[in-house]
This record gives structure tokens, sequence and C-alpha cells, in this order.
């Protein structure tokens, strides 16, 4: 007999930590990941994101099991707008249809995430600048979430964010913060595209800005138990030799929070070698499939490339569901184990 969703999670000897990286539109891939897990019953225990991935995650953590898909969906493939449905036959040359749609969002926004070019503008508002207001994220995740189950189910969630004044880390839990919009609106506000969020007096951005992939919440204390610890990276560290000024502003971004997941991949390995009493499998799954990307890809939310990132995403996260069993993932071998999964 198959078991699922929670059943599946107490049934299992081991735990699953889901981590998901920022990267804007391009987290896309990442609800791809989580269909492959969600399609073979490896539910996650804990999810933790920052950015758009504090996004997803909160759509996991705030929906039961059988809605998380659907959930996903609504939020990633809503009705298509005129503009949209323009852009999907606004050329037959792929990176003009993507360049075309970076355009579009970079002018008219992404309704439900945020408004129009200038839109934050109007009123002006001194202590919140920005090229885009985000008020109307809000809304969209007040109607896709549930917030009681994700301040107090069975899957924890955590957000971080950064104080744009003292650069200190923050990070916002469910065991320990009643979670509501603006704490996961805070972990995607990216300086200057997206305002800052107040909360209890502090002005909070983009928790990317210190650690995009947000691994220290889940390794900053050993897990009681053998846990599989699967961290969904947007931003590869590796790619081609940039041709144009496009492409270098594309690759630059891509290093500087690709880097960041390098050193801190490194300095948790390095932190939990040679200590006994832990077993835990750590699998990076990374957005390698990027030859298709334009300049400014984190804007392109049109529905071409949405499906092709979830299509990549899911193809990843079949990667990991196969690993499980195998002696590949080790699970259940003592120690810090960093698994690295190729096609």
């Amino acid at each position: 007999m198959t078991v699922r969703g929670e059943e599946a999670s107490a049934v299992r000897n081991f735990d699953v930590v889901l981590v998901l990286s920022g990267g804007n539109a391009l987290g896309a891939f990442e609800a791809g990941v989580y269909e492959a897990l969600h399609e073979h019953d490896l539910q996650p225990d804990w999810v933790i994101g920052a950015s758009i991935g504090a996004i997803n995650a909160a759509l996991i953590a705030g929906s039961a099991p059988d809605r998380r898909i659907e959930a996903l969906r609504a939020f990633w493939r809503p009705a298509l707008s005129p503009g949209a449905l323009t852009l999907r036959w606004a050329s037959i040359f792929e990176t003009s249809r993507r360049t075309t749609a970076v355009g579009w969002s970079a002018t008219a926004g992404r309704p439900g995430i945020f408004g129009p070019l200038l839109s934050a503008f109007t009123p002006w508002t001194d202590d919140q600048p920005s090229i885009f207001e985000t008020n109307q994220l809000t809304i969209t995740l007040e109607a896709l979430i549930d917030f009681e189950r994700l301040n107090a189910g069975p899957c924890r969630y955590t957000a971080t964010a950064v104080d744009l004044e003292t650069g200190d880390d923050v990070v916002f839990d469910s065991t320990a913060t009643r979670i509501k919009p603006d704490h996961i609106r805070a972990s995607a506000a990216l300086p200057v595209a997206f305002p800052p969020v107040e909360i209890d007096g502090r002005w909070l951005v983009d928790g990317g800005l210190s650690a995009n992939l947000p691994l220290d919440p889940v390794l900053s204390a050993p897990p009681p138990r053998a846990t599989l610890c699967i961290a969904v990276d947007l931003l590869p560290l590796h790619g081609p030799k940039p041709a144009t000024l496009g492409e270098a502003a594309s690759r630059m971004q891509d290093l500087i929070f690709a880097a960041q997941s390098r050193r801190s991949i490194a300095r948790w390995k390095a932190a939990y070698t040679g200590r006994e009493g832990i077993t835990l499998s750590l699998v990076r799954l990374a957005y390698n499939e990027q030859d298709e990307e334009v300049a400014g890809k984190a804007l392109d939310f049109s529905p071409p490339t949405v499906e092709q990132r979830w299509s990549a995403g899911y193809r990843a996260g079949m990667l990991a569901v196969k690993g499980v069993h195998t002696e590949a993932m080790l699970i259940g071998v003592p120690g810090f184990n960093v698994i690295k999964l190729d096609r």
C-alpha cells in the first residue's frame, strides 16, 4: 500500500527538509522539483525559503498535501492577461520571445506579485523607495495560503530576511513567530525593485542578499534524527563566457549568488566533519538548464518559460527521488554527506 502525504512523513525513518533559494521568476523550477517529490511521497517536514523560495515554501507549508500542487499552479500559472497572450506569439524565436517577456514584466509588472513600472512612486513615500509596489502580493498570499495551517500544521516553515539598516540576518520560523503575509513579502523585498517591509519597527529586505540558499536555519544545529536536506538553487555556478553586455550582467548575478551557496556548503561541511551522532545528507539541485535564458531572466514570467522551468525542475526532482532508493543518497549513513546529482 502506498502511504501518502503527512502519513508518509510519519512512517519514514528520516526527515526531509526542503531549502528553496531566491531567483524571482526562476522559482517555477522549484515548483517542478516539489511536484516530483510530492508524487513520490517525499513530503517535507520542514521548508525553508529566501525571496521567491519563501513564497513557494509558504504555498507548500500553508496548503494541505492534496492541495499543494494546485496552490503552486495557481501562483505560477494564473489566468492569462491580454498582454501575456500577445507575448505568447510575440516572436517565433525563443530569445526574442523571452526578451520581450522580460520587457513586458519590467514595464507592466506581474499581476498578483508586483505593480507596473514606477507604481511605487504614486503616492511617493520617502521611507519605501522602489520601482515597483508589492501590496498586491499580500492579496495573492492571503488567497492561496491557509495561514492557520502554515503556523500550526505539521510542516514547519521558515523564511529569511535582512534588516535594511543594520544588515542583520532575520529569521521567521513558524515554531516561534506567527507568520503573516508581510513576513513572506519581506523575504522577497529585493532593493531597489521592491519596497522594504516594516515588521516590529524594523525595515526588512530580501533574505537572498545575505544567503540566497538559506541553509543556516537547518544546519546551525545537528538534526535530532537522520535527515535528507534537498537544497534547490536557482542560479548556476558554472556558465559560458558572456558575449554581450546583457549576458555579462546576467552572469555576474549568477556568480554573486551561486558563490554564496558554494561557500555556505563548504563552511558547513567543514563544521560537521568529524562530529559524531549525526546522519545528514545534503543534496543540491541546481537549475542548470539555462542555455535559453536571457538577460533579465528573473523577470520572465511568460507562460511558455514558466512551463519550461517547471519541467526542468521536475526532471531535477526526479534525480533526488531516484537517489533515495539507491546507496547514492547515503540515507542512514552516519556523518554529513554532500551529494551531487548530475544528469
